[in-house]
């Protein structure tokens, strides 16, 4: 099965998925939810060797190793915190492929890039002072995992400006809605309840990985003629 066939495969079942939640049938969590990395791994793993691809493999079995531990947070907080520990794992290993993308310009632009940073510290500084007061125990390890996914939105913005397109828009997208899914985890978890919080956190969430995944790849495009 060509690469291209997992992408699509991927989007079926998210949509599917997507559609028991929004419907409020949570409970399909446990026989959709775990097989939906898989398949973006599938699609990276049939794709052409290429520099990185198994640390993007990495990155996206620990992902799926996240998925699946917090499906029974329900069980005790100890399934939360390895789970969180599962995805400061895959933001690391993100931040690494990001780092290691081939460039095609050596300089970005200057100003573009300061006020990104600014505003990425800025949302970085917000989150945690807005969680800060509800987060109990949990101060010092939800702070590490808000500065690493915020390193890594970091890299990604970098890239935006060194990268081939479209591949850099694709892991930027990626890399943002990222942010974003775990913001409204966060927020829904520690602060105040959202309505239909589990829609709005894995629609952002698949669309994360499918556009990192798809803009990793295109990052390392197959060649012309192939042997």
């Amino acid at each position: 099965m060509r690469n291209s066939s997992f992408f699509k495969l991927f989007i079926a079942f998210s949509v599917i998925y997507l559609v028991f939640l929004g419907l409020g049938y949570e409970r399909f969590d446990l026989f959709l939810k775990p097989i939906l990395i898989p398949i973006l791994g599938f699609a990276a793993y049939f794709y052409r060797k290429f520099p990185m691809q198994n640390t993007l493999l990495a990155a996206l079995l620990f992902s799926w190793i996240g998925d699946v531990i917090l499906l029974f947070t329900d069980l005790g907080e100890i399934y939360f915190i390895i789970g969180l520990v599962s995805f400061l794992t895959a933001h690391i290993i993100y931040g690494i492929v990001f780092n290691k993308q081939k460039r095609v310009r050596k300089k970005q632009n200057k100003t573009f890039f300061v006020i990104g940073s600014i505003l990425i510290a800025t949302y970085l500084i917000g989150m945690v002072s807005v969680l800060m007061p509800h987060l109990g125990d949990l101060e010092i390890p939800v702070s590490i995992y808000a500065t690493v996914i915020s390193i890594m939105l970091l890299f990604a913005f970098n890239g935006l400006f060194v990268w081939e397109k479209p591949g850099n828009l694709l892991v930027c997208l990626g890399a943002f809605f990222f942010v974003v899914s775990d913001s409204i985890l966060a927020v829904n978890k520690f602060y105040a309840p959202i309505p239909k919080s589990s829609f709005f956190i894995m629609l952002t969430y698949l669309l994360a990985q499918y556009l990192i995944v798809l803009g990793v790849l295109k990052l390392n495009p197959k060649k012309i003629k192939e042997s």
